[in-house]
Parts: C-alpha cells; sequence; structure tokens
C-alpha cells in the first residue's frame, strides 16, 4: 500500500500519525514548528487523507504499511509520534518491532481497550447527501443536526473531496469506518513491550489517560514518562500548540 505522506525540514526523521477522521494536514502546524530540527513525515493512514481505501482496517495492518513505508524510504529507525487512533498505530508499531523506533511519543490516548463513543459522528457523516450536495455550507448545515460543536464540525468536513467531476465525495472510507469502529478502540496485545524513551502526553481537561491506566504503561512501555498539558483536551496540538512543540523538543533533544 502506498501511503500517502508530506515531508518537510531537515534532521533526525520524525513521523506523525493523525487521528480517527484526520490526516496528515492536521499536524502540519505542528510540523513546521519542528523542521528545523526534524526531518518531519506526516502520514495519512489507511482509508484517511489521500491514502488507499481498503475493506481491511485494523492496527495490526497500520503497523505493517508503516513498516512497508519506512521501507519504501530507506529508514532504518525513526522517532514516531501518533495522536488518539495514531497513537494506537505507534504504539502497536513500537512493540511489534521495537528496533525501527528511536524515541516514542503517545498524544492523549492509553494502551486499554476505549468502547465506541463516535456514534453520534458517524451518524452525522452518513446523513450528508454528497450526491445532492451544492456546498460546504450545505454539508455543514446537515452535520449540525447531529454535532452541535462548530470546530469539530470543521474537522470533520475537511474529509470533503471532490472527485473528476467536480461532485463532492468522501476522502475517508466511511462506509468501513463506519463498520469497523469497534477496532479503533482495541487494546494493546499482551506479552510485548517497548523498552525504549517514551512519552505519553495527555490533556488536562481530558479522560483518555485516567490514573487507572498507569499500571498498563508501565506494563508495555517501561521506560515511559507522563506528562499533562495544560489547558487542553483531547486535540492537545490543536488546543495548546506552543505546548506540544517545546515539549516535544524537549523529549526528543
Amino acid at each position: 500500500m502506498k501511503l500517502n505522506f508530506r515531508k518537510i525540514g531537515e534532521g533526525e526523521p520524525l513521523v506523525i500519525l493523525h487521528g480517527l477522521f484526520g490526516s496528515a494536514d492536521n499536524w502540519f502546524s505542528i510540523a513546521r514548528e519542528l523542521e528545523k530540527h526534524y526531518t518531519l513525515y506526516l502520514v495519512d493512514q489507511r482509508n484517511h487523507g489521500d491514502s488507499p481505501h481498503t475493506e481491511d482496517w485494523d492496527y495490526q495492518l497500520m503497523a505493517e504499511d508503516l513498516l512497508h513505508w519506512m521501507e519504501e524510504q530507506n529508514l532504518e529507525e525513526i522517532h514516531l509520534m501518533g495522536h488518539s487512533m495514531g497513537g494506537k498505530t505507534a504504539m502497536n508499531f513500537a512493540i511489534q518491532y521495537p528496533e525501527k523506533v528511536k524515541k516514542l511519543i503517545v498524544v492523549d490516548i492509553a494502551p486499554r481497550y476505549y468502547p465506541v463513543h463516535h456514534e453520534q459522528i458517524l451518524e452525522g457523516l452518513k446523513s450528508i447527501q454528497l450526491d445532492a450536495l451544492k456546498s460546504r455550507k450545505e454539508a455543514d448545515d446537515q452535520l449540525a443536526e447531529h454535532v452541535k460543536e462548530a470546530g469539530i464540525r470543521q474537522f470533520l468536513l475537511k474529509n470533503l473531496g471532490r472527485d473528476k467531476e467536480n461532485k463532492f465525495i468522501w476522502k475517508i472510507n466511511l462506509s468501513v469506518i463506519d463498520a469497523k469502529i469497534e477496532n479503533v478502540g482495541e487494546a494493546l496485545e499482551a506479552g510485548k513491550s517497548f523498552e525504549g524513551p517514551t512519552l505519553f502526553m495527555g490533556g488536562e481537561n481530558s479522560d483518555y489517560i485516567k490514573e487507572g491506566d498507569k499500571t498498563d504503561l508501565e506494563r508495555f512501555f517501561p521506560n515511559h514518562h507522563l506528562i499533562y498539558i495544560k489547558g487542553a483536551g483531547h486535540w492537545i496540538h490543536a488546543e495548546q500548540p506552543a505546548a506540544v512543540v517545546e515539549t516535544v523538543k524537549a523529549f526528543l533533544g
């Protein structure tokens, strides 16, 4: 699978993986602040952004996608950072291919199982009538019936694209994501661990990394450090970008 990616900067390679319903572009402003220190690779995971759509979709496959992508780019070892779903992919990759990861950064996600909690978003996205859609404003109005927060709608509607006939299409593989949404919450496979330096970066106002998760963090990532970014929820990179940049620099440096 030929994953789409953006590359900027120079220095040691730092690969960034976006979260569910996201794309490589979500982290571009962060990458611009790091490009003097690292070569940034912003990767679209399968069924997202401009990467291929497939019927098969789980963390094992996404970890294998990353391995094959590294081989294509002639990258032997990387710093790896992932947010939410991307963080789960990064954790899975690190415990399976520890020799490929120099340092690991996991943004606001833990190794445990998470129950499905995206039903309202999925219903909203499925409610948008693409065939009859005339504008993004019209899509926003339809989505607002299910998703009240304007910022979340703006993020989700970045997945609207156009085909060769200028008709609206989804850049995400919405049908597969909807059918296999439970895969996003899967826990890490027990029995493996990553011994390398690992940073867990949680949002102070988020409940994705809880006190009870610390046992799992220690079990899977014994050489880890956990911090919480003040004034941030789950979307840490959007809410506190300067703090994220400085934290990444400090950890990798």
